[in-house]
C-alpha cells in the first residue's frame, strides 16, 4: 500500500474556477490551515474569480469533516476540500 506523500487539495465551484484545476497536491506537512491557504493564494494570484476572495468566503473539509479552526495542522495524506458558497436549491 502506497502512503500519500502530499496534501491533496480539491477545489469546487468558484474555487475550481479560480485555481484552474479541480485538484492539486501540495508538499506540505504539519502546517496550519492558515498557512495552506496562504500557499494556495500564492499559487493562484491571478484567477478570475480571485482566489483570495473565494477563500475568504469558503468552508473547508479535512478528510470529509468540517474544519473551522485555521490553526489546525494538516499533514501528508490528508484531503482538504475547498467549498465556496453555492447558489441555487
Amino acid at each position: 500500500m502506497r502512503l500519500a506523500a502530499e496534501l491533496l487539495v480539491r477545489y469546487f465551484g468558484a474555487a475550481q474556477a479560480a485555481a484552474g484545476v479541480p485538484e492539486e497536491r501540495l508538499d506540505l506537512d504539519g502546517v496550519a490551515l492558515s498557512e495552506v491557504l496562504g500557499e494556495i493564494r500564492s499559487l493562484h494570484p491571478d484567477g478570475d474569480p480571485s482566489m483570495a476572495k473565494v477563500l475568504e468566503r469558503s468552508s473547508f473539509l479535512l478528510n470529509e469533516v468540517a474544519l473551522r479552526d485555521h490553526t489546525a495542522p494538516l499533514g501528508r495524506g490528508d484531503v482538504l476540500d475547498v467549498l465556496p458558497p453555492f447558489a441555487g436549491g
